[in-house]
């Protein structure tokens, strides 16, 4: 089983947040316009490589905010790294959101655009080099970067899958 699929305790975690998107929504009913807000919300630990997203909605912004941030709580994943960046290229896909990342040397920073770049962030990834292809929603942009990192394998996960050592490789 990956290491992706375990449920993470986020009480053991020092997380930090960031808002992606904030999106003001109204229904119409027959008195006339009800407002709202809907938040997307990514939290992670960058030393321990975990992220997660979520989306909130209230009247108010902070309570959006506040209900993003608790449903990014329960949706944590560990992500695989390599020296501080991904260990091989992948592409995430999400509805008609691509998201493509690619291993970077030591000092090139995080090459990404706003949402694939807070996803990135709250990970822990130093090092990557990324390109949105397709939708430029928010919400799907950051579903196809969580896919992307979600694919990610390191040496010794392909080794144990072949039944091969990793010398084999």
């Amino acid at each position: 089983m990956p290491a992706t699929s375990r449920k993470i305790d986020p009480g053991s975690l020092t997380l930090k947040d960031q808002v992606v998107a904030i999106n003001r929504v109204t229904k119409v009913v027959k008195g006339g316009k009800n407002m709202s807000f809907s938040a997307l919300v990514v939290v992670g630990d960058p030393d321990k490589n975990i992220v997660g997203f979520g989306t909130g909605k209230a009247r108010e912004v902070p309570a959006a905010i506040r209900k993003g941030i608790e449903a990014a709580k329960k949706n944590l994943m560990r992500v695989v790294t390599s020296k501080a960046t991904v260990p091989h290229p992948t592409v995430g896909r999400f509805g008609s959101g691509k998201v493509l990342l690619k291993p970077a040397p030591e000092g090139t920073g995080v090459i990404a655009g706003g949402p694939v770049r807070a996803v990135i962030q709250a990970a822990g990834i130093l090092n990557v080099l990324t390109k949105s292809l397709g939708s430029a929603n928010p919400h799907n942009v950051v579903k196809a970067t969580i896919v992307a990192l979600r694919q990610l394998r390191n040496r010794q996960d392909v080794a144990d899958a072949r039944g091969k050592a990793i010398d084999e490789l």
